[in-house]
């Protein structure tokens, strides 16, 4: 394996939940960014299926004059409603079961 085909990771902060302030090697992908999300299975300790921590990707930081990102950092979501799926354009958005649907007021006039 040469240089170029090394696999390279990156030391990324993880921001809240059980994993606050802990710094880990992130594999980056072939754009050089870490992956949008990051799911970590916490063995449950009676036997059950285990949980999955899930942080996703936010900037960590932009530069003054161009406003470039200069890093990245994960941020604990303890509401994953992406349920593993992938989203794509032309997929419906995900009702959220805590959140009622907006609808429009009856029209009076017609």
């Amino acid at each position: 394996m040469t240089e170029t085909e090394a696999v390279k990771s990156q030391d990324t902060p993880f921001e809240g939940g059980p994993m606050d302030g802990r710094v880990l090697p992130v594999l980056l992908g072939p754009t050089g960014h870490p992956p949008k999300t990051y799911r970590i299975p916490v063995p449950d300790p009676d036997g059950g299926p285990p949980a999955v921590l899930v942080y996703r990707r936010v900037p960590r930081g932009h530069s003054r004059r161009l406003g470039l990102i200069q890093g990245w950092k994960y941020r604990y979501d303890p509401d994953d409603l992406s349920g593993g799926r992938l989203r794509w354009p032309w997929s419906r958005p995900r009702i959220r079961p805590d959140v009622a649907p907006s609808r429009k007021p009856d029209d009076a006039d017609g």
